[in-house]
């Protein structure tokens, strides 16, 4: 890795672990993680799946409508890197089409239909708990070299953490509860980013990052500002995107 890369994968290790001393939204986590694992890991896109309540796995985080929709549609084709690293909680690298192919058929098949080449899966583990995995899909072929499967581990290890955090550290297992609540969480955040979408007439990525702004600017969660734009008490003008001059 070049030193500029090296760089921003610290400040990548830096901003997941600032969460495990700080108040945190679970999915601010997790949406941070998508989106640096694309750009350090060459990926065209991203998403992340966490098991639910009934152990299947939804979409939590996604770098783009486009990778959530093949997520879903991973899910719904019962088959995939992404259900192979949660079962086997290894991580799940593909070498070429060939090889997508060769495991995964259906999913090969609306893979390259949609430009992607290649997928690595990488599970979010603690201990042996798996609770779901971060799913990079790329444009071009090539399975992810020895220093760069470390990397990506280590990161959706300590995403991983993040995610658990809330829990008493003297129990180790994973509640379904805290995990429910992450998804259900989505589902708010979600709604927003329709209604803004709508609103605004821009697309669902362009009203998921108005939220992450405002958030940040006023120093709330996440889901609270998304829970007040769907309950319609935050007036859409603090939300308007800046008018190009």
């Amino acid at each position: 890795m070049t030193d500029t890369r090296e760089t921003r994968l610290v400040e990548t290790f830096v901003t997941l672990t600032d969460s495990l001393i700080a108040d945190y939204d679970v999915v601010d986590v997790l949406q941070t993680l998508v989106d640096r694992a694309v750009e350090l890991f060459d990926a065209a896109a991203g998403a992340i799946h966490l098991k639910n309540d009934r152990g299947a796995l939804e979409v939590v985080a996604s770098t783009s409508e486009r990778s959530s929709f093949i997520g879903l549609l991973q899910l719904d084709a019962g088959e995939g890197p992404c259900i192979a690293a949660v079962t086997s909680g290894e991580l799940v690298t593909s070498r070429d089409a060939d090889d997508l192919e060769q495991h995964w058929p259906r999913f090969a098949a609306a893979s390259r239909e949609r430009g992607y080449a290649g997928v690595h899966a990488i599970p979010l583990r603690l201990r042996d708990e798996v609770i779901g995995s971060l799913n990079l899909f790329r444009e071009t072929e090539g399975a992810l070299n020895g220093p760069d499967a470390r990397a990506a581990q280590a990161l959706a290890d300590v995403a991983t953490i993040s995610v658990l955090q809330q829990r008493s550290l003297e129990h180790a297992t994973v509640t379904a509860a805290q995990l429910q609540r992450a998804l259900d969480t989505r589902l708010v955040i979600e709604q927003a980013k329709g209604y803004l979408a709508r609103a605004f007439d821009t697309d669902t990525d362009t009203a998921r990052e108005l939220l992450r702004r405002y958030a940040r600017t006023t120093q709330q969660r996440l889901s609270d500002v998304a829970a007040a734009v769907a309950r319609n008490e935050l007036p859409l003008e603090q939300l308007r995107p800046a008018t190009p001059r």
